[in-house]
């Protein structure tokens, strides 16, 4: 498979941003988040219009969208903490690959063949001197099409960059009137800044890459159905608990992964699987669904040292609904909402690797990437970009809506062992 690029330029908002919004201070949640970006491809069926005013097209409705989102056109300052909304644009990649697309989604290879969607590959950390998203549109042989997209997670999360899609979407199917309650970037009035720094994750990079193999696990409508039944009579009460596909999904990776670390400790270590929440809609006062930036928190689920998949399943089922009890209570905007959202970042920031196996899972389930129709179609597969990191998994919906893939990052002499944990596991017997 080669890529090669057709051409490259930036795409500036149709209207400039005026003098009064020409800094965005970022938010305390923007302030800690890492230092690397938030990544999709949505890969298109073939259409028919495949010529160069396709992606005029694209570029022309690009511009309309930088418009409601201008801060996605500026460009970060890391002495102040602030983006520069000076309108230097976004990056707009076109580009052509020389396979059909039924070959691409048919190939049993490392699915980080995915990146190859997204545009400039590599950035240093704490490098944010260049465009903060960046789009790469890929045509296939067949004329289908991948829309790639990567954006800093400084000012962008899963949740704004699933808005963005289809904001531009919207706009590019000449719907130009969208009908949504607008909200914009707010993550800074909703959590002020507190001048804090961003969290040191240490990623994989460079030649390590190589001891890595990124595998993507399906579970359908009907696997987890049959996984929810033999779940309710391996505890023995087919009226037991209702787990949702996310929570039986997440309990199924976690024992893999605790399998695995199993086997390279020779014992059991306590685990702890941390998981993001999304707060839009989560609080008592409302932060808007379309709300912009990051705006999240960290949940996590002592596992200690339990044998089965079921009660994985129910002790992260039980944290989850203690954790959005607790934050349904709370105004974002008092001491004791910020301290909910902070307290676990600060558990993270002072996590020991050495005596606790953490476990990150994110889930984009319920984002709405799979309706981002820019008037050739919905998507037909979307992925996410590789996430650098060991032990992390993001979930997403599968096309129908009710499955869910995982993408997993994983060691090549853990994979077999990661593999034999999921295929012997009870659940899916």
């Amino acid at each position: 498979m080669k890529i090669s690029k057709q051409s490259s330029t930036f795409i500036k908002p149709f209207v400039p941003t005026p003098q009064t919004h020409h800094r965005y201070k970022l938010g305390f949640l923007d302030e800690v988040a890492p230092f690397w970006n938030v990544d999709v491809v949505l890969f298109f069926s073939p259409i028919c219009d495949q010529n160069r005013k396709f992606v005029v097209g694209l570029e022309k409705s690009l511009e309309k969208t930088l418009t409601r989102l201008y801060p996605l056109a500026g460009r970060y300052v890391d002495e102040t903490q602030v983006i520069e909304c000076n309108d230097e644009g976004v990056e707009f990649i076109h580009a052509k690959v020389n396979i059909k697309l039924h070959e691409f989604l048919e190939l049993e290879t490392d699915t980080r063949l995915v990146d190859e969607f997204i545009s400039f590959k590599t950035r240093g950390a704490h490098n944010l001197t260049g465009p903060l998203l960046s789009i790469q549109v890929t045509k296939f042989e067949c004329g289908g099409v991948a829309v790639g997209v990567r954006a800093t997670h400084k000012i962008v999360d899963a949740s704004t960059l699933c808005t963005f899609l289809n904001v531009w979407a919207a706009i590019n199917r000449e719907e130009n009137e969208i009908k949504f309650s607008w909200s914009g970037f707010n993550s800074s009035s909703i959590f002020p800044a507190r001048g804090l720094r961003a969290i040191d994750v240490p990623t994989i990079s460079g030649d390590m890459l190589a001891k890595f193999t990124r595998k993507s696990f399906s579970f359908t409508e009907y696997e987890i159905s049959k996984i929810r039944a033999n779940a309710a009579f391996a505890s023995g009460n087919v009226n037991s608990r209702h787990w949702s596909k996310v929570q039986l999904v997440m309990a199924i990776l976690s024992k893999a992964f605790i399998d695995v670390d199993r086997a390279v400790y020779k014992y059991s270590r306590e685990s702890m699987v941390m998981q993001t929440i999304n707060l839009r809609g989560k609080m008592a006062s409302l932060i808007h669904k379309n709300s912009c930036g990051n705006l999240w928190a960290y949940c996590f689920t002592k596992s200690g040292n339990f044998e089965t998949t079921i009660e994985l399943a129910d002790v992260i089922s039980d944290s989850v609904k203690k954790a959005l009890n607790n934050y349904s209570k709370v105004h974002h905007d008092t001491e004791e909402g910020k301290s909910m959202v902070w307290d676990p970042i600060l558990m993270m920031a002072n996590f020991n690797p050495e005596s606790t196996h953490l476990i990150g899972i994110t889930s984009w389930c319920k984002f709405s990437f799979y309706e981002a129709n820019f008037g050739f179609g919905k998507p037909i597969w979307v992925a996410p970009g590789t996430v650098p990191l060991k032990n992390v998994v993001t979930l997403m919906d599968d096309a129908s809506g009710n499955g869910v893939v995982a993408h997993v990052l994983l060691e090549n002499i853990d994979v077999p062992i990661f593999e034999e944990s999921l295929n012997t596991n009870a659940l899916r017997a």
